[in-house]
């Protein structure tokens, strides 16, 4: 996410590397190379041009500390104007009403149907909701299917008229069901189209009259970059909707459209969508993105990902256990496990102040644990219970089962008794040792 405007942004900054002070020739120079960062991006002209004329406003008003040299000065300033330029801070979903609606629009192929899901799931797990999720599109054959299984997924019901081609009745009605059935918050997907037309513009706006939905939400493929804006403009101008929500954003590395949208439409990005997992979805934090535009990282969210998978009383016991030396293939399983409900792997070590470009050319899928798995699994329950038992033919029988060689087994044994033996004199430190065994499993 973000790769080529981060790589670009860092070689625009070296032109003031060594420069004593802050001037406005070698501040001009720097924007110069900014704006053209920007604008590869795919960020709108006026946007970049807007944006690098109040850093460079800001900059020439600041005085240089003797502590900070100006390239540092140039790249705080720049992030300041990059997290107002995407809203300042987030903004929460408006969840008032009873129950709560909330209308879905957007193109086909935006990612309406997943983003629905997702949100239903994220009110549902983070706020207590008890979600309906309304198929509204009654066009695209797979949609009501779609929607269908994906709320089979998250334990959620979907509201739908079999024959029905009239989304505003059943709009009206989904949100009757709700009222009856206990559900405080309605979620209504519509009907896309591969362009904008009057038919999907008359359609959702008759929907939005006739249910007065508290939030709308415009959902937009971050991949498109200006188009996306454009489309985002001309959908507010008939809906005024309250709220943007990216999706795709991993697969994009311009990010055009982020940087772009809250300046032409005046809203919000209120969420991110991240992948095809049902619990990849963000919260917009533009002070967190601007960081982990510039190569700062994202510490913070990586903190909050973590806490979500947090066990208090879990992480009591793998500690007794560390310190007693009785720490397992099944532990280490479920260490495992809990790193990868946190996410895409290598979105995750992108957080991580300088780790995101140095893993630019490392291909970190979320299949990197496999090896490991395979061969842990490939043991017995004693023997995950009790690694001490593990003799060489007991190896010989876990590679074949695996399908990996004795090598493999060999190193893994190997690296787990050293990662035993020190986190048991750092306790708690086995997550850095666990991401370099990740790394030397050989690839699939």
């Amino acid at each position: 996410m973000f790769e080529n405007l981060t790589e670009r942004l860092e070689r625009s900054f070296k032109l003031l590397k060594g420069e004593g002070r802050i001037s406005e020739i070698n501040v001009a120079e720097t924007l110069k190379e900014v704006r053209r960062s920007l604008l590869d991006a795919d960020v709108n002209y006026k946007v970049a041009k807007n944006f690098t004329d109040e850093v460079k406003r800001k900059a020439m008003g600041m005085n240089v500390l003797n502590a900070i040299k100006p390239g540092q000065l140039l790249v705080k300033v720049v992030h300041d104007e990059l997290a107002e330029l995407m809203g300042g801070k987030a903004t929460d979903i408006n969840l008032s009403g009873n129950p709560t609606v909330i209308l879905i629009a957007g193109l086909q192929g935006s990612g309406k149907t997943t983003f629905s899901a997702k949100l239903a799931s994220h009110l549902k797990s983070k706020k207590g909701k008890m979600p309906l999720l309304v198929a509204g599109d009654v066009y695209r054959p797979a949609a009501i299917d779609q929607l269908k299984v994906l709320g089979s997924q998250i334990n959620v019901p979907v509201f739908s008229v079999e024959g029905s081609k009239d989304p505003v009745s059943i709009a009206k009605d989904a949100i009757k069901s709700a009222k009856n059935s206990g559900n405080n918050v309605v979620i209504i997907d519509t009907a896309g189209r591969l362009a904008i037309d009057e038919v999907m513009m008359n359609e959702v706006a008759a929907i939005k009259k006739a249910v007065s939905p508290q939030e709308i939400l415009f959902v937009v493929d971050s991949m498109t970059g200006q188009d996306a804006v454009n489309t985002a403009k001309e959908f507010n101008d008939k809906l005024n909707f309250d709220g943007v929500v990216l999706t795709k954003l991993d697969g994009d590395t311009r990010g055009g459209a982020a940087l772009s949208i809250r300046s032409v439409v005046d809203k919000p990005i209120k969420f991110v969508s991240l992948g095809e997992k049902l619990d990849s979805l963000d919260i917009f934090h533009p002070d967190r993105m601007a960081d982990r535009i510039l190569g700062m990282g994202d510490i913070v969210s990586l903190v909050e990902k973590a806490q979500e998978q947090y066990d208090a009383e879990k992480a009591k016991e793998l500690q007794k256990k560390i310190l007693k030396n009785r720490f397992n293939f099944n532990d280490f399983l479920d260490q495992i496990s809990q790193i990868k409900k946190m996410g895409n792997l290598k979105d995750l070590a992108s957080m991580i102040p300088g780790v995101g470009k140095a893993m630019k050319n490392i291909d970190i899928d979320d299949d990197a644990f496999k090896g490991i798995e395979a061969i842990i699994k490939s043991m017995t329950p004693t023997e995950r219970e009790d690694p001490s038992l593990i003799n060489g033919s007991r190896r010989k029988r876990i590679a074949d089962g695996s399908g990996t060689s004795i090598t493999e087994v060999n190193r893994l044994m190997k690296q787990f008794d050293e990662m035993r033996k020190m986190m048991k004199m750092v306790s708690g430190g086995g997550a850095k040792n666990l991401a370099r065994m990740m790394s030397q499993q050989p690839r699939r």
